[in-house]
């Protein structure tokens, strides 16, 4: 757990706070521009920026706000299309881990706005110490008088009114460094980034959507999700039983038979959220899922990104898919364009160019044997096209918002069955769920269209 760090949380102050990293950058580009060029080297603005202790100084500053600031980083850290140079991904990718907490005297303070001053009348134990702490909030454990054992979700004191100024902000700085590559608009990507943390800062919100998964899961052994606690839940603070599984990475420790069945209910889980329910978790940070090796389970954690896809946007991925999974080169052409992966003024190469990448992210569903993800290659071959459309091709568009979102989940669903060492026949689980998803989201788009 990172050290504690009380959240500023006036505007000036965390303006004042990017305004002081800015400056830290400025004097740090400064500093390696002049001891390159006493070495006779002429560097680029790029190389001068992401120098090791300029990515440091990023993040650093990114997790001591929290909130909106740190959630873009995690967002330009994502495997979703390079939108920042390497070296600098890398290190927003700790941000996916913990933020710093909030010390103490905070943490009482909110809890006394949400439950009153005698609040502590009502616990056995309260551990002030949290578990996790995160970009929007962090988790206590606790213990209620009744011996209920309780996770408590509390916001951080002024994220939620933070947001707009905070992405607004952190947009700038990242084009005053000229990090996101020229050309490439990525205004609609922060505005729906807005969207999302409005929605993700509303723990009502969140509490609505746990329990719609856990309608949804119904009583399948598989997989477990906490119920909410709604007399101690508020916007700010979200009660709910604990979870005490396993970290998901230790099914990595299991044997290959439990590896891959844990995976393959991952994937099966995936294809649910997408295609039956049009109810996805986007967030696909590895703390979001526990493991329990006794009732062989998957603990599912963490709801506040949970996105709807309506009929007619499932319908048209589900395309998508099934040209994949056939290999039909212009039946992925024509299923890309649906998605909004390519447009009409796209320049002669570029549609080519995204058909090889969307085969190449689809070589598990094409698969007639069992994938395994930690041997394949797929995540460097897919790199490097990308690299190629951005760089070589001076072009490339980012597909829609909610689209990224959904990379979000899947690309994070790939590291995670990379990571655990997974073998699964994706093939087969693709065969069981397309075919009903395909006729069900035909008759909800045509009601929808009637």
């Amino acid at each position: 757990m990172a050290r504690e760090r009380r959240l500023i949380s006036s505007r000036l102050g965390r303006l004042s706070m990017l305004g002081r990293l800015a400056g830290g950058l400025a004097g740090g580009m400064l500093s390696e521009g002049a001891r390159q060029l006493s070495q006779g080297q002429r560097p680029s603005v790029g190389d001068l920026l992401l120098t090791p202790a300029n990515a440091r100084r990023l993040a650093e500053r990114l997790s001591e706000m929290r909130g909106a600031a740190m959630k873009v980083g995690q967002l330009l850290s994502m495997d979703s299309g390079n939108l920042v140079p390497a070296p600098l991904s890398e290190v927003l990718a700790r941000l996916r881990e913990d933020a710093h907490p909030m010390p103490l005297g905070q943490v009482a303070k909110v809890l006394n706005r949400a439950w009153g001053a005698d609040w502590e009348r009502d616990f056995r134990r309260f551990m002030f110490t949290p578990i996790a702490a995160a970009s929007i909030g962090q988790v206590h454990e606790a213990l209620l008088r009744d011996g209920r054992r309780l996770a408590i979700k509390i916001q951080y004191p002024g994220i939620r009114q933070s947001i707009d100024s905070d992405v607004d902000n952190v947009a700038a700085l990242l084009g005053m460094f000229q990090v996101v590559p020229a050309g490439l608009n990525v205004r609609p990507l922060l505005d729906e980034a807005k969207r999302q943390l409005h929605r993700e800062a509303d723990y009502r919100a969140e509490a609505a959507a746990l329990q719609q998964f856990r309608r949804k899961l119904g009583d399948d052994p598989r997989y477990r999700v906490p119920g909410v606690i709604e007399d101690l839940s508020t916007e700010d603070v979200l009660a709910m039983h604990f979870q005490d599984g396993r970290p998901i990475e230790s099914l990595a420790d299991e044997s290959g038979t439990v590896r891959n069945r844990a995976a393959g209910a991952l994937v099966e889980l995936a294809l649910r959220e997408v295609f039956d329910w049009g109810l996805v978790q986007t967030d696909p940070n590895f703390a979001n899922y526990l493991y329990d090796p006794l009732s062989a389970s998957i603990q599912l954690l963490d709801f506040g990104a949970t996105r709807a896809y309506p009929a007619q946007r499932r319908e048209a991925l589900h395309s998508l898919l099934a040209a994949c999974v056939e290999d039909d080169q212009n039946g992925i052409a024509e299923a890309a364009h649906q998605v909004g992966y390519l447009g009409d003024d796209d320049p002669p190469g570029y549609p080519g160019t995204v058909v090889r990448l969307l085969r190449t992210a689809t070589e598990p569903v094409r698969s007639r044997t069992p994938f395994r993800f930690r041997q394949s290659d797929l995540a460097q071959r897919m790199g490097d096209i990308v690299v190629e459309m951005r760089l070589r091709e001076k072009y490339g568009r980012l597909p829609p918002t909610d689209i990224l979102f959904l990379h979000r989940k899947l690309g994070g669903l790939y590291l995670l069955l990379t990571r655990i060492d997974a073998t699964v026949t994706v093939h087969e689980l693709i065969d069981r769920y397309l075919p009903a998803a395909a006729a069900t989201l035909s008759g909800e788009a045509g009601a929808t269209a009637g």
